[in-house]
């Protein structure tokens, strides 16, 4: 249940996040009030993904996946680049969580 949590964190992060970009600059009302609900959804869920997953595993994971999601997002759907140093970059954060959840003794599976 801790990695569900987990999941529908990051899921929650990423809709504020892509909210905020929609909001353009807190201008329009509707994407604003979603940022404020993704976000908040966000941390609650990540709080009590705490509760049994170590805080910088999860924060890792959390940050690493939301980075990888919303450049992904801002490609796709905002039409922004993602040079070859973006892509390497975030194909390392991906590598970086894999490593983590193979190989750490400290993540808590």
């Amino acid at each position: 249940m801790p990695w569900f949590l987990l999941v529908l964190a990051i899921a929650t992060e990423v809709v504020g996040t892509t909210a905020l970009k929609a909001s353009d600059g807190f201008t329009r009302l509707w994407p604003s009030l979603l940022v404020v609900v993704g976000y908040g959804a966000s941390f609650y869920l990540l709080a009590l993904a705490l509760r049994v997953i170590p805080v910088g595993i999860a924060y890792a994971i959390w940050s690493g996946l939301g980075i990888v999601f919303i450049a992904a997002i801002g490609w796709f759907a905002f039409g922004q680049r993602l040079d070859a140093g973006a892509v390497a970059g975030m194909t390392l954060i991906v590598a970086g969580i894999v490593v983590m959840q193979l190989f750490s003794g400290t993540a808590s599976h």
